[in-house]
């Protein structure tokens, strides 16, 4: 069940700027001052847009094919806090219950899933043990 957290792009010219769409995430909406701008910009937006699902306990949207589109891959730490949520739910878990199998306050758990707060790799590896995973990594081509 693993996701990549890619998503395809849609960039249109638009009055001087460059309108930014995620057909994955209809929320996810930016622009940029060129197409590299509007790039840079559309990883901020679709993260704040994936925080609102994880805020709002949705499932979080997989990536579609890219189809030719622009791909916007989110930082590593974003990558590894959706990928953790993704198997809570994936589970039927919710925060608390993730905090009752690892032995935690439930606002450490609050800080496991918050795109802002800095989480180390041992974290993300007992959460996901806990939810009956397991990390791994994987080195591919660009």
């Amino acid at each position: 069940m693993a996701h990549d957290f890619r998503y395809p792009v849609v960039l249109t010219p638009d009055d001087g700027t460059v309108l930014v769409t995620v057909p994955d995430i209809p929320e996810a909406i930016t622009f940029g001052e060129d197409e590299a701008d509007a790039l840079a910009r559309a990883a901020d937006v679709i993260e704040s847009a994936l925080a609102g699902y994880m805020r709002d306990r949705r499932d979080l949207p997989a990536p579609s094919a890219a189809e030719g589109r622009p791909v916007v891959t989110l930082p590593l730490a974003a990558r590894l806090k959706l990928e953790t949520y993704a198997a809570m739910r994936a589970r039927g878990w919710r925060k608390a219950d993730l905090a009752r199998a690892l032995g935690c306050n439930p606002r450490q758990v609050d800080r496991l899933f918050d795109l802002h707060n800095a989480t180390t790799v041992d974290q993300f590896d007992a959460a996901m043990r806990a939810i009956g995973r397991r990390l791994t990594i994987e080195s591919v081509a660009a």
